[in-house]
């Protein structure tokens, strides 16, 4: 049985629901549904980190690695091979879990900074692959006439239809991941977060879960490059570079890695800098999320998911203060 606060969720849906209906009419936000078609996008893939990161404490920088395997499977069978963009999408997830069960076993052993440059080279190799091999790639220049989606006939050939797909799986992978964080697969995420020996000591396999954990997030992130590929219909290894993996880790910084709605939060701010308010830096735009990412780590260790703990705490302090005058 799935469990959820369901309030958070039917409002949040609720919003998601009518955005496309009131966007439009209103003057300067009109063309939001787009830019929220890709803030979905990155939700699928910050929910799955936020899981790996925030709840079992594993840090990974290869996951622009396994969205762009998402997006070249679905790209090349399409293009190359004329299969079913969903077919592609499902061959996408089993190779995306297979490379994932193949590099986090022996990842997954190590910690901390070891762990980060151990999945930093993995995502580095896969960019080469996406830029070296021109035949099935199309190399830096990239691909192009990669099919939309349909269901039943009916063609994804709008935004709004699009719109809808996309928040339907990211709905489903939240649902599905809050029900994993209740569980207890996410209490023993947490043990091996708080410590890995004293889990061991419980008897908690932590190498299993942690491939696991580590499994899942690939796959969302494979979904998440199938559903980039089938929109734009044009990818490039650029949209899946170093400092692709490094947005998405100040995504789940800036929102809080440690609370899910967190990983969503981040994702809608630094989805909406990147498309809409931060053109206006052109080639400082890294130098502004350098500071982003300093800013959140020194002051909002636990993003903005923790400030309203933070207010409450200094509230608290005041009114013990003034209590003791």
């Amino acid at each position: 049985m799935l469990k959820f606060r369901k309030m958070p969720v039917a409002m949040f849906g609720a919003f998601i629901v009518l955005f496309p209906w009131v966007a439009p009419g209103i003057a300067g936000i009109d063309h939001y549904p787009d830019i929220m078609v890709f803030a979905g996008i990155y939700c699928m893939i910050t929910i799955g980190l936020s899981l790996l990161l925030g709840y079992a404490g594993q840090i990974s920088l290869g996951h622009a690695a396994f969205y762009g395997i998402g997006a070249y499977t679905s790209a090349i069978l399409t293009t190359h091979y004329g299969i079913n963009p969903w077919i592609c999408m499902l061959i996408g997830m089993i190779i995306s879990a297979s490379v994932a069960m193949v590099v986090g076993v022996p990842s997954m052993k190590l910690r901390g900074h070891y762990l980060a440059m151990a999945t930093l080279s993995f995502g580095i190799i896969i960019y080469i692959i996406f830029n070296e091999e021109a035949e099935w790639t199309g190399g830096p220049d990239g691909m192009t006439g990669i099919p939309g989606l349909s269901i039943f006939g009916l063609q994804l050939d709008s935004i709004e239809k699009y719109y809808y797909l996309v928040w339907s799986f990211v709905f489903a992978a939240l649902i599905f991941t809050i029900n994993i964080i209740q569980s207890p697969t996410g209490r023993a995420l947490r043990a091996i977060h708080a410590s890995e020996a004293a889990a061991n000591a419980v008897g908690i396999n932590v190498s299993r879960f942690k491939v696991i954990v580590f499994i899942y997030s690939a796959i969302l992130a494979s979904i998440a490059g199938s559903l980039y590929a089938h929109y734009l219909n044009f990818i490039n290894p650029s949209s899946f570079d170093l400092f692709f993996a490094i947005k998405l880790l100040i995504m789940i910084a800036l929102g809080g890695m440690h609370h899910i709605w967190g990983a969503i939060l981040g994702a809608f701010l630094i989805t909406f800098l990147s498309y809409e308010w931060l053109h206006y830096f052109e080639e400082y735009e890294v130098i502004v999320y350098g500071f982003i990412l300093l800013f959140v780590t020194i002051f909002l260790p636990d993003g903005l998911a923790g400030l309203p703990a933070i207010i409450g705490q200094r509230v608290r302090r005041k009114r013990s203060g003034a209590g003791g005058i």
